[in-house]
C-alpha cells in the first residue's frame, strides 16, 4: 500500500466544544503519538482524509506534514464516524518508522465460488497481521472454491502476501460452509412464523384496549366536571 501525503494544522482548541469548531471548517480532529513522544493534536482536511480511507482501507499509511514544519509517518490506530451522516468524528494515528514491523487487523475478501446448495458465513472479516508498517496489505484473499457443506476456512488458509506474518491464531474459523434449506425446511418453518406474528399481534391489541379503558375514567370525570360547572 502506498502512502498517501496529507497536510495538517497544530490544534490549539480542545474538548467537544473545539472538536465541533474543527469539524465545521471541514476538518477532523486528529492525535498523533507513540514512540514515547508527547500526543500531538492536529486537524486534518476531512475531503482528503475520507478519500484516502475509501481507497485504502482503514490502514492507510499517511505522511503527514503539519504547517509548524514536523513531519510524520502514522497509520490510523482508531477512527470514530458520525454513523447518520457518514462523516469522520475524530482520529487516532500511531507513529510509525520505514522498517518497523506492526500488527494491525486487515480485511478478508472471500473468492470463489462454494458447492451448489450451499450457504457461506463469513465468521471473521478481518484478521490480526504482522507487517512492515509501510507495506501492510488493504486486504487478504481466501478461497471457497468448490467448498462442500460442512468445510470452514481457517486463518491458515488465508493466502499471505510476502514478508506478511500471521499474528492470529492459525486455527481461527474465517468461513464456514453449510448446507442451505430446502424447500420442504423453508415450508416447516412457515407456521412457526405466523404464530409468532398472530401472538405479537395480540399482545399489541391486548396493550391498546387496555390503554382506551385507562381512559375512559378519565373522561367520565371530565364529563362530571362539565356538569357541576354549568350547575
Amino acid at each position: 500500500m502506498s502512502e498517501v501525503k496529507i497536510s495538517a494544522e497544530p490544534r490549539t482548541e480542545f474538548g467537544k466544544g473545539g472538536a465541533r469548531r474543527t469539524r465545521r471548517a471541514g476538518k477532523v480532529p486528529a492525535v498523533l503519538y507513540g514512540h514515547g513522544e508527547k500526543p500531538k493534536h492536529i486537524a486534518l482536511p476531512a475531503r482528503e482524509f475520507a478519500a484516502a480511507i475509501r481507497k485504502g482501507g482503514a490502514n492507510q499509511l499517511f505522511a503527514i506534514e503539519v504547517s509548524d514544519g514536523t513531519q510524520a509517518l502514522a497509520l490510523p490506530k482508531a477512527i470514530q464516524r458520525d454513523p447518520i451522516k457518514d462523516t469522520f468524528e475524530h482520529v487516532d494515528l500511531i507513529l510509525v518508522r520505514r522498517g518497523e514491523k506492526v500488527t494491525v487487523d486487515v480485511p478478508v475478501q472471500l473468492t470463489g465460488e462454494a458447492a451448489r446448495d450451499t450457504l457461506i458465513v463469513h465468521d471473521h472479516d478481518t484478521l490480526s497481521v504482522t507487517a512492515d508498517a509501510t507495506k501492510v496489505p488493504d486486504h487478504l484473499e481466501a478461497s471457497i472454491a468448490g467448498l462442500e457443506a460442512g468445510s470452514t476456512v481457517t486463518a491458515a488458509d488465508v493466502e499471505l502476501p510476502a514478508g506478511v506474518e500471521l499474528a492470529a491464531d492459525s486455527e481461527q474459523t474465517v468461513a464456514s460452509v453449510t448446507a442451505a434449506p430446502t424447500a420442504e425446511q423453508l415450508e416447516a418453518t412457515l407456521p412457526e412464523v405466523e404464530s409468532a406474528t398472530e401472538e405479537a399481534e395480540a399482545e399489541v391489541g391486548e396493550e391498546t384496549e387496555g390503554s382506551e379503558g385507562a381512559d375512559a375514567p378519565a373522561a367520565a370525570g371530565e364529563e362530571n366536571t362539565e356538569a357541576k360547572t354549568e350547575a
